[in-house]
């Protein structure tokens, strides 16, 4: 072995690498730990600001490469492991123990696809290894208990310090609360703000969510009562703005979308759902039924990113209504592959906005 294979010359040699998102050396973001040199073999651990990061392997390759050019080097072990960041306290929001990074997904209108774009971003994180919660705030049409296949589970309340505290029901790898476990499936919610923002605090707060690493949060349409519960009380990562391509639907979340800026709540950026139909027996035709090129105007016009644009096809319905979203029912298809790659940007950008 070169007397010049050590620690040191291994940091060294990492030095110039950078984490592509927040454009910092790995070294100084102490992103490289654990170093140990075993005659010519290095093994070293590269620990990610996420376990969703889309440039892991571009990361994992520049880390070889770079050691691999030391003098003396056989061998190079690289084990990845994540640690993610904790989204930054705001004057005047109470954080929710445990919890690291609070994100909710809204639009302006319903029928939007929005809760089925929050499911599957929950799930997908989950997927990567992230600990993941999720908050069904739509109070009035609690689908995401049918979406995430726990539609007929109970959820165990249990008393409290402070009050009573729920169990949240699990499954995919996320944990969820949700009106629709505490009503009758056909009951109507009749309720005035007050009591709707009463509850949304309740499985903000009262709710033993233990260590999670994002807590999704499925907004009701429109921007009433329960999108200012959640912009004044919690300290949010950001918001997720879903939309269709269809003028009305774009005019919608475009209000929706200033909403939040003008509350102070980080726009991670816009969903583009229903892109366009890919029937079945023609998986190479591509349909605009709600028009074309909507979201990504709408997302130049306004500064803020397109995290992505989402086909409509027949599994993406089917995954929802039988409770096993498409991230996991058909992780090939054109809409996974999509929604996989939204929730990797996702997650990108909540370390990015961590750590700088």
């Amino acid at each position: 072995m070169s007397a010049t294979l050590d620690k040191a010359a291994v940091l060294e040699s990492l030095r110039p690498v950078q984490d592509p998102e927040l454009q910092k050396s790995l070294v100084e973001l102490n992103m490289i730990r654990d170093i140990d040199i075993n005659g010519g073999q290095v093994q070293f651990t590269l620990v990610l600001t996420t376990p969703a990061c889309p440039l892991r392997e571009f990361i994992v390759d520049d880390c070889r490469r770079a050691v691999q050019n030391l003098a003396g080097v056989e061998g190079v072990d690289i084990h990845v492991t994540a640690e993610i960041p904790q989204q930054k306290t705001l004057p005047n929001r109470q954080g929710i123990k445990g919890v690291k990074n609070i994100i909710a997904v809204s639009s302006g209108k319903g029928g939007v696809g929005k809760s089925t774009i929050a499911v599957n971003i929950a799930v997908a994180l989950a997927q990567a290894g992230a600990k993941v919660g999720m908050v069904d705030a739509d109070i009035y049409g609690p689908n995401v208990p049918t979406m995430l296949g726990v539609s007929g589970s109970e959820i165990t309340v249990r008393p409290g310090i402070e009050g009573d505290i729920l169990e949240p029901a699990f499954n995919h790898g996320v944990h969820l609360v949700s009106m629709g476990f505490l009503i009758d499936r056909d009951q109507p919610v009749i309720w005035r703000g007050p009591m709707l923002n009463g509850v949304i605090r309740q499985f903000l707060y009262q709710v033993d969510w233990g260590e999670l690493d994002y807590l999704v949060v499925d907004m009701p349409p429109g921007t009433g009562d329960a999108q200012l519960t959640m912009a004044q009380s919690v300290p949010m990562a950001g918001v997720i703005i879903v939309t269709t391509p269809q003028t009305v639907a774009l005019l919608d979340a475009r209000k929706g979308l200033k909403m939040f800026q003008q509350l102070g709540v980080p726009v991670l950026g816009i969903v583009e759902n229903m892109s366009y139909f890919i029937p079945p027996d023609q998986p190479d035709r591509h349909y605009d039924i709600f028009g074309s090129g909507g979201g990504l105007k709408t997302s130049q016009e306004l500064g803020v990113p397109l995290l992505g644009c989402v086909p409509l096809e027949i599994p993406l319905r089917e995954g929802g209504d039988m409770g096993i979203p498409i991230v996991l029912s058909a992780p090939e298809s054109a809409s996974a592959q999509s929604l996989q790659t939204i929730a990797q940007q996702v997650a990108a950008l909540i370390s990015v906005a961590a750590l700088r």
